[in-house]
């Protein structure tokens, strides 16, 4: 990598996520774009976006091989070009001790998937925009 630090965040507020049965659904508020990630991907999601020493991350079994430098890096710039993680200038952390055991029992290479699917649904706010007199479904029209 390029850069000193290989520590990264989640890049706002408008990024959640939670962890389903051991893989990671992100989803972007902002655009209603959704992100699902392979079972390795997510461990390293989860790494990554707590803070995590992501050149720790080189060389661990996952997927049923190792993560690669290149492989990493490719996996990095796509949640950074997805606006989902940000680089951080602090320290990273060390990485979380039952990772390298969760990771080796994974069973597909590092991935994520982008859907749009539901955007529409995602970006409208049935609480706060909506017609007054009318409520939800009822979208607000921007006046």
């Amino acid at each position: 990598m390029t850069h000193d630090s290989h520590a990264y965040a989640v890049a706002s507020r408008d990024i959640v996520f939670e962890s389903f049965d051991g893989e990671a659904v992100v989803l972007n508020l902002a655009n209603g774009k959704y992100f699902g990630f392979s079972d390795s991907g997510s461990k390293v999601w989860q790494a990554l976006s707590s803070g995590a020493d992501a050149q720790a991350l080189v060389g661990l079994g996952a997927g049923g091989s190792t993560i690669g430098q290149a492989e990493l890096e490719r996996f990095i710039s796509q949640l950074l070009e997805l606006g989902l993680l940000v680089r951080l200038d602090a320290a990273a952390q060390p990485l979380p001790g039952d990772l390298p055991a969760e990771l080796a029992a994974t069973n597909e290479p590092l991935n994520v998937s982008i859907h749009d699917d539901l955007a529409d649904l995602i970006v409208v706010d049935p609480i706060h925009e909506v017609e007054e007199p009318l409520g939800w479904p009822a979208v607000k029209q921007a006046s």
